[in-house]
């Protein structure tokens, strides 16, 4: 099971970090993602973790903005979000799998959590 948090209201240039704690499943052992899906938008792309957590990988639209981190002895991973723009407002899904690399694609991913609301405002 994947329990997001972290989630809320924050104004345009503010920071958040979302926490996605991990049961039954080691984030150690697996590839790790977040994704949101905004209101009338489809599931996009925001960060990914390899397995061994040497790579990653972000959308374009995050890049040195957000950060994707994990702590193996509280089996969590993390979003760090820095100078947020009201276009970042979103549910934010975590989703893990098992392989090696930092997937993209949201259909590549098995286990999704429930997802942890963020809003920007302007």
């Amino acid at each position: 099971q994947l329990q997001a948090s972290g989630g809320g209201l924050v104004q345009a240039g503010g920071s958040l970090r979302l926490s996605c704690a991990a049961s039954g499943r080691t984030v150690s052992s697996y590839a790790l993602g977040w994704f949101r899906q905004a209101p009338g938008k489809e599931r996009e792309f925001v960060a990914a973790l390899s397995w061994s957590g040497g790579s990653t990988d972000y959308a374009d639209s995050v890049k040195g903005r957000f950060t994707i981190s994990r702590d193996i002895a509280k089996n969590t991973v993390y979003l760090q979000m820095n100078s947020l723009k009201p276009e970042d407002t979103a549910v934010y899904y975590c989703a893990s799998r098992a392989g090696s690399y930092p997937y993209t694609e949201a259909d590549e991913y098995d286990y999704w959590g429930q997802g942890t609301e963020v809003t920007v405002s302007s």
